[in-house]
């Protein structure tokens, strides 16, 4: 997903400022993508000359840092974003999990560290379903196609834990031969 077209998608809910934009999608689209401040502040400044976002407004921030800035979309922004929008998608799903790299190429190491560092996955996953589990109520209320998305989040999480717990087992069963 491209940041310019998360960033405007964003922008449709409310003005927002560079921070806010990049807890949004820690927050809530961390299981499908990373960003970081780097992505997000050139994107900015480069939607602001292409006219398809603006500054909102500049406050001074309240811990002495740099000027907020605060950004809106604007018409030439909706209408690149509906574009966008109507375009066919790529049809690949990537997957990409450092921890399943490495869960790969475990046979090389021990197994009881593959155990802890396995027990670990579980733990953050366990929480991570947990709090979306917890948050299904609140993006019910944000339409649709949010709600699916977070639907899929949470059965998707589920299936992960599901599966961290089979590989457990299974590695634990062959400990024990």
């Amino acid at each position: 997903m491209s940041v310019r077209y998360a960033i405007l998608g964003l922008l449709h809910y409310r003005n927002m400022h560079g921070y806010e934009i990049k807890r949004h999608i820690e927050r809530h689209f961390g299981h499908m993508w990373t960003i970081n401040y780097g992505q997000i502040y050139p994107n900015l400044r480069t939607l602001v000359e292409e006219g398809q976002i603006t500054l909102a407004d500049v406050s001074p921030s309240e811990k002495g840092g740099p000027h907020r800035k605060l950004y809106a979309v604007t018409e030439k922004g909706r209408e690149e974003f509906g574009r966008w929008l109507e375009k066919e998608e790529d049809s690949r799903m990537f997957l990409r999990d450092p921890f399943l790299m490495r869960f790969i190429f475990f046979g090389f190491g021990k197994r009881e560290r593959a155990l802890a560092i396995i027990d670990n996955q579980l733990r953050i996953y366990e929480n991570q379903l947990e709090r979306r589990r917890q948050l299904l109520d609140r993006w019910q209320e944000q339409g649709e196609y949010v709600r699916l998305v977070a639907e899929l989040g949470e059965e998707f999480n589920t299936m992960y834990v599901t599966w961290l717990r089979r590989a457990r087992q299974e590695i634990l069963a062959r400990m024990e031969e």
